[in-house]
């Protein structure tokens, strides 16, 4: 859809008004604090959001209320200005990238499901888990506004949806241009109003999604739907987002209820701004040299080769062909793992396929205690080597190029097998739409 926007008016301080993801930062009160500093009572949307870092203080009520309380006082106060229909073309410069270059619009839930076996034609990347949905559902529900911090990929190689844009911005009314929090970076927006642009990108969007391109690119069944829009960033935000609509629509909204739709940001997976990390794995209150035993034994039941080199690093070269690499961080031993004959596209996925069954097994209900997923390679290997029942597994870099058609020939990726830039690389709230 084209939306019809929310922008704060002229004299709002930028750099106080956006605010980064919520799900961010989840371990650091002290950049949420510092935040709060920097904003004080300044229209922000720090205040119409729930920063998970509060979520275990329990404090649900307090927050929701409070936002309702913020948007309603926003409203009455005039700080927004309501755009024409249209797009926004944002270009977001990031610690560690000139430009990322994105395009905010409107997705159909209708046309989303984050089931397993999908074949919607928007749809997740990785897992939903759906005990952390009911914490956002109470936010969104009794909010007017959304803000969005979800990133969806466009697999586009011949750069036809985003990037022409670019090429006559001086004709399009610049919205923001201004520095981000926290040296996080810098944002510029503009509005794409125009039929000859809005036209263009729904043009160039029909024919990424075309079924007979879609089945010839990725080798799919005819069975298979085509996927034209993936969740790279934020799928537990449009799945909440999807739950609300299910709601509004059961209780006799008409098809047209702005619920029904969900901003985002579309970027191109093939962006040379866009990076992919690893998520790493780390396990406490196990024996290491127990557990890795379990997985040889494991992997080669499934009809795989295991070797262990030990003391070698993970290169951070090309990927072997036929075969997956991680490596196993611990006080007494470390190593490369080499599995040959995978059964699993991702390297990810192995380990995942022996770990979750194996810690269900060993730990009961405390599995999600045990099991944390970093970010950073240094906390693995420090926590690892300073504890005889600590271990960690440093994993490497997915392909993003080939992200999509893993995702249709093998379905959702595991929870956690990637991340989408570090902490001050993710999205920041800064364009508004009304929900109700």
């Amino acid at each position: 859809m084209v939306p019809s926007l929310l922008m704060p008016r002229a004299d709002v301080d930028m750099t106080k008004w956006a605010v980064i993801a919520c799900d961010q930062y989840t371990a650091e009160k002290a950049y949420w604090q510092r935040t709060k500093d920097l904003v004080g009572d300044s229209p922000s949307t720090l205040h119409l959001i729930y920063p998970e870092v509060y979520l275990p203080e329990k404090r649900d009520t307090e927050y929701i209320n409070g936002i309702k309380e913020k948007m309603a006082e926003y409203d009455a106060n005039s700080v927004f200005d309501t755009l024409s229909p249209g797009f926004v073309l944002v270009d977001r410069k990031t610690p560690s990238a000139a430009s990322r270059k994105g395009l905010i619009l409107a997705l159909d839930l209708e046309l989303y499901s984050f089931e397993k076996g999908s074949q919607s034609l928007i749809r997740p990347t990785e897992a939903t888990i759906e005990e952390r949905l009911p914490a956002r559902i109470a936010v969104r529900e009794n909010a007017t506004l959304e803000s969005p911090h979800i990133l969806v990929l466009l697999d586009d190689p011949e750069f036809t949806v985003i990037e022409p844009l670019f090429k006559h911005t001086h004709d399009m009314k610049k919205l923001y241009d201004f520095d981000l929090m926290e040296n996080s970076g810098h944002l510029t927006g503009y509005h794409v109003s125009g039929k000859e642009d809005v036209e263009g990108i729904v043009a160039a969007l029909r024919k990424l999604g075309d079924k007979t391109r879609f089945q010839e690119k990725y080798q799919a069944k005819d069975s298979d739907g085509p996927i034209l829009f993936a969740v790279g960033d934020g799928n537990h935000s449009l799945a909440t987002a999807k739950r609300c609509w299910e709601a509004v629509k059961k209780s006799g909204a008409s098809m047209d209820h702005p619920a029904r739709h969900a901003l985002v940001e579309l970027n191109n997976v093939h962006d040379k701004g866009l990076d992919f990390h690893p998520i790493h794995r780390l396990v406490e209150h196990l024996d290491p040299a127990v557990a890795v035993t379990d997985m040889q034994k494991f992997l080669e039941g499934q009809g795989s080769t295991v070797t262990f080199e030990e003391g070698a690093k993970l290169a951070k070269s090309s990927p072997e062909a036929g075969c997956h690499k991680f490596e196993f961080v611990s006080k007494q031993k470390s190593g490369v793992f080499k599995i040959e004959k995978p059964n699993m596209v991702l390297d990810v996925a192995t380990l995942d396929s022996w770990l979750n069954g194996y810690l269900i097994n060993t730990l009961g209900d405390k599995k999600k205690e045990k099991l944390d997923y970093v970010h950073e390679q240094y906390t693995i290997e420090g926590k690892s080597s300073a504890d005889d029942t600590t271990m960690g597994f440093l994993l490497p870099t997915i392909d993003k190029n080939d992200l999509l058609k893993t995702v249709v020939q093998e379905g959702i990726l595991p929870r956690k097998s990637f991340s989408m830039g570090h902490a001050p690389e993710k999205r920041f709230y800064c364009e508004c739409r009304r929900i109700q």
